[in-house]
């Protein structure tokens, strides 16, 4: 019953919904997202590194919101011109920046003016999800392994990512440490933890990674001598809850519209969990698939 109840507040689940469209931009079909949508819409994506921002009407022309230097260097602000055309000048926009949060605000303001029913997109939390498999070594830094041995690790997760340019995110992780001839040692863990991408750009980004909770499985092989010099086995099996934030690394490089490459270094320190003595070598290989 005790395994149940963890395993039924780690299982607590999520909704897929997603909010991303194929639109024509300079001759080229892009992937824009929808942060607000009414009588003018805000569509936004990084495209070629670059984030870029757009405005739709009712009748689905775009318009481009563009910030350029002059011979100077200084900004001309172009997208504040283009905002006051496309609202008729009724609404201020001298303190609209070229940000997803100051823009998303200022379309929901003109949009509640012109129709009181409007709803804002930014009050519903609109995620995406990203279904990942990997597979690697581990040398499961905080267990006792005076030899240092290497095991098979290969798990599953759900990654779910939301806020300003998906930045942000929290997953739902399975991973399953084998037995190692010389190390009998095996474990399954079912872990909750969060990611934030310190790098961010269209095809790549670098993430640092907390995990803060786990719930493990364990059977192991215990060997060791006592005082009076015997040797004794203990066998071990138990199931622990625990709040390790255990903190990682992990990088992912788009490989298409849906599917992602990750390279994750695992378990490199534990703020609540003691290192055993060994340095990480916990490294896995994997990919992601967006599923909404």
């Amino acid at each position: 019953m005790k395994k149940s109840i963890l395993i039924a507040i780690f299982l607590f689940s999520y909704s897929l919904v997603g909010a991303q469209e194929t639109y024509t931009v300079d001759g080229k079909s892009v992937q824009l997202k929808t942060a607000a949508e009414g009588t003018l819409g805000l569509l936004w994506n990084i495209i070629d590194d670059h984030y870029r921002y757009f405005i739709k009407t009712q009748d689905n022309q775009l318009s481009e919101l563009i910030n350029t230097k002059n011979a100077d260097h200084i900004y001309q602000e172009q997208y504040k011109s283009t905002l006051k055309e496309l609202t008729n000048n009724t609404i201020d926009v001298s303190k609209v920046k070229l940000k997803l949060p100051s823009l998303a605000r200022f379309i929901d303001q003109f949009n509640r003016a012109v129709n009181p029913d409007y709803v804002s997109m930014n009050s519903k939390f609109k995620p995406d999800f990203h279904l990942g498999v990997f597979g690697g070594i581990t040398n499961s830094p905080f267990v006792r392994n005076p030899q240092n041995e290497k095991s098979a690790v290969f798990g599953a997760e759900i990654e779910m990512l939301g806020g300003a340019n998906n930045r942000h995110s929290g997953y739902l992780q399975l991973r399953h440490v084998t037995e190692a001839d010389a190390f009998k040692y095996k474990t399954t863990e079912l872990s909750l933890g969060y990611r934030y991408r310190f790098v961010q750009t269209s095809r790549f980004s670098l993430y640092g990674d907390a995990k803060f909770a786990t719930l493990n499985f364990t059977k192991a092989t215990i060997t060791y001598t006592d005082d009076n010099d015997m040797t004794k086995t203990e066998y071990l099996d138990e199931t622990a809850f625990d709040l390790p934030l255990i903190i990682g690394l992990g990088a992912d490089l788009k490989l298409s519209n849906s599917i992602y490459a990750n390279l994750s270094y695992n378990q490199i320190f534990a703020v609540f969990f003691k290192n055993q003595g060994n340095f990480s070598s916990d490294i896995t290989l994997g990919l992601k698939f967006k599923v909404n």
